[in-house]
């Protein structure tokens, strides 16, 4: 019996590279349905395709809403009979969301208001929803609208009973090979027979797998209390360090271009900040951040206050575990999508 026995998922931003990971993970067990909600009609029926071709005895389980959580309206259309709720839907491309920072608010701050609400209205009993490392110390636009995000989540999760609705966060860093990530471009870029362009090679970033992204979610589902954000330690390496893996693994001579840092990037990403670690629970492969449930009477911190901090220190890609070139390689071997593409690449 799974988690999700007789259950409805909903997951916002459905089509993207979490959508299929959490599809691959729970669609061929005892759930009653999975609720696939995003704005673009073609990236919804390809995967509709896909699904019917690949798994045609389950692909009934899945169910697609049209439509866009900036609009509250075309959410609660989704919304009826669900029970849990995965949510996803998000701008996540750091320069565009610098060059369309006001886009950036709609989707990521305003957009998961209007989730939460039309959740809490259906009184669905969980919402885990999914945020970034980006905003730990935000410096960039995609950054902080996600911190804002975090704001409006937690804020929300003081408004209901998490006996009726239960709302949670998850943080975590980079998930290699999904949409939109450096390791596929890379891998186009060699097909091309052009360089491999990276911005600053000692800039670090966090190493995960889709697959580790879904389990922190479902961790989080099982284990977080409401207005929680639950963080999963990671491992990091430099630019360099993924790039020179990338290079081994597929036998290039291209060169390596340095373009420079683009819009809005870090020289290191934080999951977990100093400020955050004075309550932070150490769960082992995880933190918990609990929600801060002081409320607004402030006057009594004039004569009580908070004596004992907690021991822990900020976690970011440059204090974590740094992986070497092979520790990469072994690493992105476990990406069915890195497998695929060797095999296509060896066969040319």
């Amino acid at each position: 019996m799974s988690i999700f026995k007789d259950k409805t998922l909903l997951i916002t931003g459905g089509t993207g590279s979490f959508g299929n990971a959490v599809l691959n993970r729970f669609l061929d067990t005892d759930i009653k349905e999975i609720r696939i909600f995003s704005r673009d009609e073609k990236k919804q029926d390809d995967m509709r395709h896909d699904y019917q071709a690949q798994y045609p005895e389950m692909s009934n389980k899945i169910k697609f809403y049209i439509g866009d959580v900036r609009d509250i309206q075309s959410v609660r259309n989704a919304m009826h009979n669900v029970d849990y709720i995965f949510h996803a839907a998000a701008l996540k491309q750091v320069p565009s969301c610098e060059f369309f920072p006001i886009e950036a608010v709609k989707t990521n701050v305003l957009g998961t208001e209007n989730v939460l609400t039309a959740a809490i209205e259906a009184g669905v009993k969980k919402i885990i929803c999914l945020s970034t490392d980006k905003a730990a110390y935000p410096v960039n636009a995609m950054g902080t609208s996600k911190a804002m995000m975090e704001k409006v989540i937690v804020a929300k999760s003081r408004t209901v009973s998490p006996d009726k609705t239960s709302i949670c966060c998850t943080r975590y860093g980079n998930v290699l090979c999904s949409r939109g990530s450096v390791v596929p471009l890379w891998i186009e870029q060699m097909k091309a027979g052009n360089p491999i362009t990276i911005t600053e090679p000692s800039m670090t970033r966090f190493v995960m797998s889709l697959e580790e992204a879904v389990e922190l979610v479902v961790f989080a589902f099982q284990n977080a209390e409401s207005g929680d954000i639950m963080v999963q330690k990671a491992p990091a390496c430099t630019i360099e360090v993924l790039a020179q893996a990338v290079k081994e693994l597929f036998h290039s001579e291209d060169d390596i271009k340095v373009i420079g840092i683009r819009h809005g990037e870090k020289m290191y990403e934080t999951l977990l900040t100093n400020e955050e670690c004075a309550n932070a629970i150490d769960m082992g492969h995880f933190y918990r951040v609990p929600c801060d449930k002081r409320d607004l009477n402030y006057d009594k911190y004039f004569k009580d206050g908070d004596v004992e901090r907690n021991k822990l220190t900020e976690f970011n890609s440059s204090n974590t575990d740094l992986w070497s070139v092979e520790q990469v390689k072994e690493k992105l071997m476990e990406l069915s999508y890195i497998r695929e593409e060797l095999e296509s690449w060896e066969n040319r």
